[in-house]
Order: C-alpha cells, then sequence, then structure tokens
C-alpha cells in the first residue's frame, strides 16, 4: 500500500510537473499571440487614423489649387478673392483660416500690405477681412516665403495663428501665378489641429491606452500624457507619408495581457479540481483561444485592407461632374456601382491639347486583385497618353504591361478612345469589351458602334491591337457601359439584356448625361425588384455638344444672349418667340435667383434633336442660385383688367404660349429649367 501511495505520489508529482511546463509553454505562445494580436489592432487602427489625416490634409491641397486658380482668373481684382476664401472656409469643416497674400505693392491702391483673410470664429461664424499691415508682415512667414519659390503646394510645421483663426494649426500653401507667368500670390489655408486632440475614436483600442502625435522635427501636436513610474508600456508607430507626423499609440502591458491573466488563474484552480480534467480543459482552452486570436487577426487584417482599398478606388475616379466647366462643347457624366466592398471596373477621361482621351473597363474576378489590377489600368492609361495619341499604340503598351509577370492570368476588357474635339474625329480601339452605343442627336436613332474583335489585355504579349476611326457630329453623344448593366438579373435570373438598354436609350434622344445615366439605373433598378447585384455596373456618357452660352448675372450681358441665339441656325419664324422666351428666363434669373452681393453664372445649353413629327430644339438654363420653380406660377387670369390683375406671372405665361414644353428640377444645388421648341417637318 504504502509503495502504491509512493508511486501515485511521483505519478502526480511528474504529472504536476508536465502539467506546470505544459502551462508555462501555452503561457508564452499566448502571450506571444496577445503581443500580436495588439500589434495587429494598433497597426489597423494607426492605418485608419493615418488615412483620416490625409483626407484633410488632400481637401486642403485641393482647396487651395482651387483658390490659386479663383486669385488667377481675377488677379487684378482684388475685392473679388475675400468671398472665395470665405466660400472656402464655410465649404471645409476643419478649415480655420484661408488667405490670400499678395507680393508687396501689388495694389498700390490698397497699400504696400494686401492679405485677404477669412477666419472660422465659430461653428457658425466667420470673421472676413484685410489683415497684412507693417505689424503684421507676412512676408516674413515661411509660408508666404516658400510659397513664391515652390511651384506646387507646401506644407508647414505647426504653429500658433495668432494673427487669423488663433488656434493651432499647419498652413498649405500654392503661388498664384499672373498673366505674364510670375508669382503675384501665395494662398494659405490652415488646417485647425483642435480635430486631432481627440481621435480616440480610432485609437483608444484597450482601456487605459492612449496615444500622441509629433511633427517631423518633435513637435509635441498631440502630447503623451504623464506615465505611471515603474510600469511598463508598449508603443507603436506610424508615419504619415503626406505630412511626416508621427502617430504613436501606447498600452500598457497589465491591459494587453489581462485575459492571460485570468486564464492562469482559471488553469490554477482547476489543477485543485482534478489534474486529469485540468489538463483536458487547458488543451481544449488553448486549442480554442489559439484559433480565437487567427480568425480575429485575419478578420481585422481584411477589413482594415479593404477600407484602404475602397478609399483609394474612389479617389482614383472622376466624380466631379461636369468636369470641364471651362469646355462648352463637351458634356461628361460618369458612376461606378460595384457588387461587393471594392470592384474591378474603371474609366477615366481627360483632356490635354483639345482632345479628349476617355476609356472604360471591366477587370476579371472580383475583390482586390481585380481593385488592384483596376488601379494599375488607370495609372497606366494616363502614363501612356500624356505623351502617345493614337488608340492602338496605347492599348498594345497597356497590354504589354499587363502581360508581363501575369501569373495569376488576370485579363481586362476594355474600350478606349481618343476624340479631336476641333474636328470631331474619333480614333478609338477595343479589347474585347462592350461596344459603345452613338445616340445620333439629329436622325433619333441609336446604334452601336462598329468595334474589330481585338484580344482582351493580359491575354498575349506583343498582340497587334488594330485601331478604327468615325466621325463624331455636333449633338452626337457616346454611352459606355459594363456588361454589368446588360447582365443584371432578377430574382427568375432573367437578364436586363442590350434590347431593353437600347429601348431605354431611344427615350433619352436629347437628355443630358447625368440625365442618361439616372434613367437607366431607374429602369435597372425596376427590372431587377431587390435581387442581389452580383456584377460591377458602370456607365460614362460623353456628350460632343452644339452650342452653350456662360453669362455672369449681369443684365448688360442679354445682347449676348440674342447674338449666341442668331448664331445658332434656328429657321427666321421660329427665332423671335424663343429669343423672347430665353430672355425673359435668364433677365428673371440674373435678377432674383442671386443676392444682390453674390456673383453667380447662368448657362444655356443647346440640342437638336429628332421628334415624332420634325426636330425639338431643346434649351436648358442651369444656375446655382437661391430654388425656385417657374412652373409653380399659378396661370394668369388675362380676361381681368390690368387694376384687377396681381402682380407677376405674365413672364412665365409669356414663356409657355411660347414654348411648347417647359421642365424643372432641383439637381445638385442647381436650379434646372429646359424649354423645348417642336419644328414641324
Amino acid at each position: 500500500m504504502k509503495t502504491g501511495t509512493r508511486s501515485g505520489f511521483w505519478i502526480i508529482v511528474v504529472a504536476a510537473a508536465v502539467l506546470e511546463l505544459t502551462a508555462c509553454i501555452q503561457y508564452f505562445y499566448s502571450r506571444a499571440g496577445l503581443r500580436a494580436e495588439a500589434e495587429m489592432r494598433a497597426a489597423s487602427e494607426l492605418r485608419k487614423a493615418e488615412l483620416e489625416i490625409e483626407k484633410h490634409t488632400i481637401e486642403m491641397e485641393a482647396a487651395a489649387k482651387t483658390l490659386a486658380m479663383l486669385a488667377e482668373k481675377h488677379v487684378n481684382c482684388p475685392d473679388s478673392i475675400f468671398a472665395a476664401t470665405r466660400s472656402i472656409v464655410q465649404a471645409i469643416g476643419n478649415t480655420s483660416s484661408v488667405a490670400v497674400a499678395y507680393v508687396p505693392g501689388y495694389f498700390p491702391k490698397k497699400g504696400r500690405y494686401f492679405e485677404a483673410c477669412s477666419s472660422r470664429i465659430s461653428k457658425d461664424s466667420i470673421y472676413t477681412r484685410q489683415i497684412g499691415s507693417a505689424e503684421h508682415d507676412y512676408t516674413q512667414l515661411e509660408w508666404f516665403r516658400n510659397g513664391l519659390t515652390i511651384d506646387s503646394c507646401w506644407w508647414c510645421e505647426p504653429y500658433l495663428d495668432d494673427s487669423g483663426s488663433q488656434t493651432w494649426v499647419v498652413s498649405c500653401s500654392h503661388p498664384v501665378h499672373g498673366r505674364n507667368g510670375a508669382v503675384v500670390a501665395v494662398v494659405c489655408v490652415d488646417l485647425s489641429l483642435a480635430y486631432l486632440q481627440d481621435m480616440s475614436e480610432y485609437l483608444q483600442i484597450y482601456p487605459e491606452s492612449f496615444y500622441s502625435i509629433t511633427s517631423g522635427t518633435g513637435e509635441k501636436i498631440v502630447p503623451l500624457p504623464d506615465t505611471v513610474p515603474g510600469r511598463k508600456y508598449h508603443i507603436f508607430e506610424e508615419e504619415i507619408d503626406a505630412t511626416g507626423w508621427h502617430i504613436s499609440i501606447v498600452i500598457p502591458d497589465e491591459i494587453i495581457y489581462a485575459d492571460l491573466r485570468r486564464i492562469g488563474l482559471f488553469v490554477s484552480i482547476l489543477m485543485f479540481i482534478g489534474l486529469a480534467l485540468l489538463v483536458f480543459i487547458l488543451y481544449r482552452s488553448g486549442k480554442s483561444i489559439q484559433q480565437l486570436l487567427t480568425v480575429r487577426g485575419q478578420q481585422e487584417k481584411i477589413e482594415g485592407e479593404l477600407e484602404i482599398a475602397q478609399t483609394i478606388q474612389r479617389a482614383m475616379l472622376p466624380t466631379v461632374f461636369p468636369p470641364f466647366l471651362d469646355r462648352l462643347d463637351l458634356n461628361i457624366y460618369g458612376m461606378v456601382r460595384p457588387a461587393k466592398e471594392i470592384g474591378g471596373d474603371l474609366y477615366d477621361f481627360y483632356v490635354r491639347h483639345d482632345k479628349l482621351f476617355f476609356c472604360i473597363g471591366d477587370v476579371s474576378g472580383k475583390g482586390v486583385p481585380a481593385a488592384l489590377v483596376m488601379a494599375t489600368i488607370r495609372s497606366l492609361f494616363r502614363s501612356i497618353t500624356a505623351h502617345e495619341e493614337k488608340a492602338d499604340r496605347i492599348m498594345q503598351i497597356l497590354n504589354d504591361s499587363l502581360s508581363e509577370n501575369n501569373e495569376q492570368l488576370m485579363f481586362v476588357t476594355l474600350f478606349l478612345g481618343v476624340l479631336d474635339l476641333e474636328s470631331g474625329e474619333l480614333n478609338y480601339c477595343n479589347a474585347g469589351h462592350n461596344a459603345p452605343v452613338i445616340i445620333d442627336g439629329h436622325q433619333a436613332k441609336e446604334e452601336s458602334i462598329p468595334v474589330l474583335p481585338n484580344l482582351p489585355l493580359g491575354i498575349e504579349p506583343g498582340f497587334a491591337f488594330t485601331a478604327q476611326a468615325m466621325q463624331l457630329h455636333r449633338d452626337d453623344t457616346l454611352f459606355l457601359y459594363t456588361d454589368g448593366l446588360t447582365e443584371a438579373a432578377n430574382k427568375r435570373m432573367e437578364l436586363f439584356s442590350e434590347n431593353r438598354m437600347m429601348d431605354v436609350l431611344a427615350k433619352v434622344n436629347g437628355l443630358r448625361p447625368q440625365q442618361i445615366v439616372d434613367s437607366i439605373q431607374t429602369e435597372v433598378g425596376r427590372f431587377v425588384d431587390g435581387a442581389e447585384q452580383s456584377d460591377d455596373l458602370t456607365m460614362l456618357v460623353i456628350r460632343y455638344q452644339q452650342s452653350a452660352i456662360v453669362m455672369r448675372n449681369d443684365i448688360q450681358q442679354i445682347p449676348t444672349l440674342a447674338e449666341w441665339i442668331d448664331g445658332l441656325g434656328i429657321p427666321d419664324e421660329y427665332n423671335m418667340p424663343i429669343n423672347l422666351a430665353l430672355e425673359e428666363i435668364v433677365t428673371n434669373v440674373m435678377l432674383y435667383a442671386y443676392p444682390s452681393s453674390n456673383e453667380g453664372k447662368v448657362f444655356v445649353e443647346f440640342v437638336k434633336a429628332k421628334g415624332e413629327a420634325g426636330e425639338r430644339l431643346i434649351f436648358t438654363i442651369t444656375d446655382s442660385g437661391i430654388p425656385f420653380d417657374p412652373t409653380q406660377a399659378p396661370e394668369v387670369d388675362t380676361t381681368l383688367s390690368a387694376e384687377d390683375r396681381d402682380i407677376g406671372g405674365l413672364g412665365i405665361h409669356l414663356v409657355r404660349q411660347l414654348m411648347d414644353e417647359i421642365a424643372y428640377e432641383r439637381s445638385d444645388n442647381k436650379n434646372i429649367l429646359t424649354l423645348v421648341k417642336n419644328i414641324q417637318s
């Protein structure tokens, strides 16, 4: 019996030693896993914070460039720049001050120093004034000196803006060039650093964790709080490329390993309950913890990568419409609706040397790989077309670049075009993509343009692509799309189809590009009836316009409207009523749409389209003034005498009598009024 007890004792001792060793090993790996989890969470949250800060810096750079262009446009009108600085502060929430400082003596009547500045005093209060003086000599400030010599956006170190917003800011400056090309002023956009004081939404990943932000020179933007002596901490750091700042997350050791201590206590209790049961529980517990850490780390990594990919993808596609306010011969609208978090469809366009370069494409596959290929194609398109104008040559270079090291066998269908905006000649090349549709603005017909069966990009390196050419006429519209449109399926697995698409396009002849896209989306939504989207849907509409005119809200410009109408070639019997109707509408916009102190613009577009019994002359009047729908004005009772009738209403009554159709809509904070005159054949 004693021998058995002694053997059992040693068995228990050995088992306990093995269990203790097992517990130590488990503790070591669990500790390493928890630290790895903390590193991954910190890296993910630091990337989110970096994107948030970079978003603000991108906004500031865009604001600085926009204000520089406005200042260059009004380079000899010092008073007009005040409204521009104020509008920038109103539009961008974290902007504390915006200023345009001119070289000394540029406006002699304004004195030696002239700096137009708008500062945010409170959430709803903005103070606009001229702050340049001998006491505030902005020529000695770092942002002004560097703005004179650096021909791009430049960021300074954080400083206290004691002459503007009275807060800690970081400034983005950009030069303003005069008509002779010399720098005449510097734009300064101040980003308030107040929002950095509380970024706990991104950076407090554990209780009692805290963060700090320092500039590239070590300036404490958000300082670290006092640490507890003897307490151990882990520090995770990330550098922001756009500004050179450093973000750090500091987490106490006991917070990271709190779960580990609780597990150790639980294991100790189970050891007293039963050795066999304890071994089993430790084994199952350790295995579950390791799996949980692995799954959680993978999930957070995927979510972080998807968020970054979404942000990058959105930033790469044109999203400002209309894109070319200085070109009256173009009207473009595009959209991408991805089926998943990120998609593989793309479109892009820009104008160089009076030529419009554009493309639309669809990458095989889905998810991050497709998004990376999409980004590569878009970047290559911009790079190659910067020095190459032949569509087949551009397509060949794109294909060779994509085919190189294409181990995943990814391919891209792409349509690429180069439109000469002076002659209307379209040079294009198609790589296995859906043929675009041309909407003829004069013959009221829609048809797919002829395309050759070139291979998609990425399949065969060195493939000889063949370009094609055709002539576009004024008021022709190109409709480009991906197969996510025609293959959109409803719950019965029926496809939207090309026939349905062409039926919709037949009804939108004469509409603006955005209206065409909206009409297609409405019909697709009605057709699928809530069915889950299975493929990315992308559309791009390019209108090669016949004529348009832009006028200031100045009644003195009305004669230019009549001259413009006379040059449209409208038959004489229709010229006078159209002239009267447009003059009435445009005059009312100039007088009432904008407050007397605000400068605004009136856009008038003309499109000629085929109707059922002849031609339709379509005029679209657009302004960004206060909302007003003239079609809601009550009918005027012309049977009453002038003394008995209410004041007003005769103008819209005249327009109703002179034109065949009148329609109003409010879109993108703009009043859009459409007038139609039918001409009988």
